[in-house]
C-alpha cells in the first residue's frame, strides 16, 4: 500500500471529513489521512496556500468543491464570495504547494469545472478543456469526477487518467430503502435531449420505459448566458396514472425542471419525483417550496457532492444522498492500485435489489 494523504480544501471540509471516517472503517485503523493546509486571502483578493504537513512521497487526493458559495473573504472592506473560478485558482495553489514531492496527484472534483462550458459552437472559449489541459501541465496524474455534463471532454487530455463516476445506483438504493414501493408503476422522464442518455440508463435498471422534452428555444435572445426556452413538447409514453422520475445532472435556476413537472402534472401524472446530482439553485429555493405545496412535485433526491445549505434538509421534500462513502471507496481501491471497474456499472446488483422490493 502506498503513503496516502487527502488534501481537502476549505470548500469541501465536512465531505472530506466524512471521507476520512470512511476509510478509518474500510481500513480499520484510526490513521488521519488528510494534510493540514493553511489558505489565505489578502485584502485585495490574491491568496496563498501553505501545506501545514510533509506529501514527501504521498499518493496524495486533492477534494474540491468549486461550486460552493458559502465561502467568502473581505475584499477592499467588502465580503466577496468565491466564485467557481476562484475555487479553481486555490487548487492550482494547492498542487503548486506540494513542490513536486507527492509522488502522485488525483484530483476529486465532484462538479467538475467550467463543465457547461464543454464545447464549442462559435467563436467563443472552450474553459473545461483548457482547465484539464492547464492541470496536466501542473502535475496532476488523475481526475476524478462525478456525472460529467458531458464525459467526452475527456478527450482534451488524452493521455491524463480520466474516471466519470455516477451516483445513480447509490441514489436508487436510497430511494428503494426509504420507500419500498418508490418504482412501482413508473416512468422516467429526461428533462431535454442532452439528459437523455442518463434517463435511460436509469430507465434499464428500474425496468421501465422513457419519454423526453424537446425544448424549443429563442435563438434569437440571450438570457444569462444562454437561449431562453419558448416551450417544452413532451414525446413519449402516455404519463397519466404514472409514477413519474424526472432525472438530470444539475439544477442551476430550477426552471426549466419545474416547467416539465408542471406539464407532466397537467398530463395526469400520479406522483413526480426529480432526481439530480447537484442541486445548485442558483437562484433560492422559494419557487422549489412553492412548488411542492402547488402540488407541481412530490420529492426531489440529490446529493452532498456540491454544497447544499444545512436548512435545505429540514424540507420534508428534499433528500441528500451522501455519496461520502462511495468516495471513500474509490480512494482506497485507487490508494491499493486495485481495479475500480465495479464502481463504474453495478447494474447487476442494482437489478436484484429492485426485484426483491
Amino acid at each position: 500500500m502506498s503513503n496516502l494523504g487527502i488534501l481537502v480544501l476549505d470548500n469541501f471540509k465536512d465531505f472530506g471529513h466524512k471521507v476520512q471516517k470512511h476509510l478509518e472503517k474500510i481500513r480499520n485503523t484510526d490513521e488521519n489521512y488528510v494534510i493540514q493546509i493553511e489558505p489565505s486571502r489578502f485584502s485585495n483578493g490574491e491568496g496563498k496556500m501553505i501545506i501545514k504537513d510533509s506529501v514527501r512521497g504521498k499518493n496524495l487526493f486533492i477534494l474540491s468543491d468549486i461550486g460552493n458559495y458559502n465561502l467568502g473573504y473581505e475584499y477592499h472592506g467588502q465580503k466577496h464570495i468565491l466564485s467557481p473560478d476562484e475555487h479553481f485558482q486555490d487548487i492550482k495553489r494547492a498542487i503548486s504547494a506540494t513542490c513536486g514531492h507527492a509522488s502522485k496527484i488525483s484530483l476529486i472534483t465532484p462538479l467538475l469545472y467550467e463543465s457547461r462550458q464543454d464545447r464549442r459552437k462559435a467563436r467563443e472559449s472552450l474553459d473545461c478543456a483548457i482547465a484539464l489541459q492547464e492541470l496536466e501541465r501542473l502535475g496532476v496524474d488523475n481526475i476524478i469526477t462525478f456525472d460529467a455534463h458531458n464525459p467526452n471532454v475527456c478527450n482534451a487530455i488524452p493521455n491524463l487518467s480520466f474516471d466519470n463516476f455516477y451516483p445513480t445506483n447509490t441514489i436508487l438504493e436510497y430511494m428503494l430503502e426509504t420507500n419500498p414501493n418508490i418504482f412501482d408503476d413508473t416512468l422516467v422522464i429526461s428533462p431535454d435531449m442532452g439528459a437523455m442518455e442518463r434517463a435511460r440508463y436509469y430507465a434499464e435498471i428500474i425496468g421501465c420505459d422513457v419519454g423526453v422534452f424537446y425544448k424549443r428555444r429563442d435563438l434569437s435572445k440571450v438570457v444569462n448566458g444562454k437561449n431562453p426556452v419558448v416551450a417544452h413538447v413532451y414525446m413519449g409514453t402516455d404519463v397519466k396514472d404514472k409514477n413519474v422520475i424526472i432525472v438530470d445532472d444539475m439544477i442551476a435556476s430550477g426552471g426549466s425542471v419545474l416547467e416539465v413537472a408542471q406539464e407532466l402534472r397537467e398530463k395526469g401524472a400520479k406522483k413526480i419525483n426529480i432526481i439530480c446530482t447537484f442541486a445548485l439553485f442558483t437562484e433560492g429555493i422559494s419557487k422549489f417550496k412553492d412548488a411542492y405545496y402547488g402540488h407541481i412535485f412530490d420529492a426531489l433526491y440529490t446529493t452532498n457532492l456540491s454544497y447544499i445549505p444545512e436548512e435545505y434538509a429540514s424540507f420534508e421534500w428534499f433528500n441528500i444522498v451522501d455519496l461520502s462513502e462511495l468516495t471513500a471507496k474509490i480512494i482506497d481501491k485507487l490508494d491499493r492500485q486495485e481495479s475500480v471497474s465495479e464502481f463504474f456499472d453495478g447494474r447487476t446488483d442494482m437489478f436484484e435489489k429492485i426485484k426483491e422490493r
